[in-house]
């Protein structure tokens, strides 16, 4: 247009912008009250559309209003085009940033439903984030008229110099996809690696994985470290387990009885204490001749690995107990030491240990 601005064409465009914002406002109230009614259902598609709507539709409200205040105003046609193009970059943005979270949020949460806790593995959330961010960028940049081509071909050019040069950063990566993949370990495992380290899995992301140990202290393993170590996760194929305990009694027990009692504060120990295996039957198995007992396995089941250690406390102390009430002995080892000396024989015993000779 070549006419000169008027003062009908600035109110016109007020009006038009204003429209637009009251629009906005008004839709963020109506899809505020949407979201409300949406979370009471037990369909979750309906909350993802909601969302979704929440963030883009007063955008393009505002949007469309801008656009129809240009087109009241009397702009040159190549200013109406860079107004019109802007806009429409700016709602594609907006579009292209709503579907990462809400694409990316719906990962996280299979992640969360397949694993089971609270963590997830977020290297399957930033890789997704990161594709759809960069589709949006490539299909804004063709809408805006910028041929992309270009720029293909010189990511593709470049590419082998950036493999190259992030070969670490790659390899940890397509080793925590590995990792994910394959299911050998998934956040909330406890694992432990052939160099000792142990405790539950926190998170698997693009470069390390964050391990929690039993006394909260946090340990970063490199994905590629982690894939090509000897490791033994306690939560696969199940995450119950069996833990044993050593035990021995005198060789004057009557061995039927040992059994029975401690069967009986097995299944006490697995009714009683938060972590144990309700229906674990209990198994006690004799296995050794010791010197001055015989040794025999106590099984206990636990609900998982870092329960092992209260479930073995509380056995111990009620095993220790009855025993005692049941006059079952649990013997100290016994060992005579001889010595020559000019022709005498001396016996000589060492300190907490019985002496069947003297001399």
């Amino acid at each position: 247009m070549n006419r000169d601005l008027t003062l009908h064409d600035a109110i016109v465009a007020g009006i038009a912008v204003a429209a637009g914002v009251a629009l906005a406002l008004l839709l963020r109230v109506i899809l505020r009250w949407l979201g409300k009614q949406a979370a009471r259902t037990a369909w979750e598609g309906d909350d993802i559309i909601v969302d979704v709507l929440r963030t883009v539709a007063p955008w393009a409200a505002v949007a469309g209003g801008v656009a129809s205040a240009a087109a009241a105003l009397p702009l040159t046609s190549q200013v109406g085009h860079v107004v019109n193009q802007t806009l429409i970059a700016f709602v594609m943005l907006t579009v292209t940033f709503t579907a990462a979270r809400v694409i990316s949020g719906l990962v996280r949460s299979v992640a969360q439903s397949r694993s089971g806790v609270a963590a997830s593995a977020t290297i399957f959330v930033n890789i997704v984030r990161i594709t759809i961010l960069a589709m949006g960028f490539l299909i804004i940049l063709e809408t805006l008229g910028i041929s992309i081509a270009p720029l293909l071909t010189a990511l593709g050019v470049g590419g082998l110099a950036i493999a190259l040069a992030l070969k670490d950063t790659l390899a940890n990566l397509f080793a925590g996809v590995h990792i994910l993949v394959s299911k050998t370990v998934q956040p909330g495992d406890y694992i432990r690696l052939s160099s000792g380290e142990e405790g539950y899995v926190r998170d698997i992301n693009w470069r390390i994985t964050v391990v929690e140990q039993l006394n909260n202290n946090l340990v970063i393993i490199p994905n590629a470290k982690l894939a090509g170590t000897n490791m033994t996760n306690f939560s696969r194929p199940e995450q119950k387990l069996s833990v044993t305990v050593q035990v021995g009694v005198g060789y004057d027990s009557d061995l039927e009885h040992v059994e029975r009692v401690t069967n009986e504060v097995v299944e006490h120990v697995m009714k009683d204490i938060t972590g144990a295996v309700p229906d674990h039957e209990p198994a006690v198995r004799f296995h050794t001749f010791g010197d001055s007992r015989i040794g025999f396995t106590v099984i206990l089941g636990v609900g998982e690995y870092s329960d092992k250690y209260r479930i073995k406390h509380e056995f111990i102390k009620r095993l220790h107990q009855r025993y005692r009430e049941e006059g079952i002995r649990i013997p100290a080892p016994a060992r005579t030491v001889s010595l020559q000396q000019a022709g005498a024989e001396a016996v000589i015993p060492h300190p907490r240990e019985s002496v069947d000779a003297a001399g």
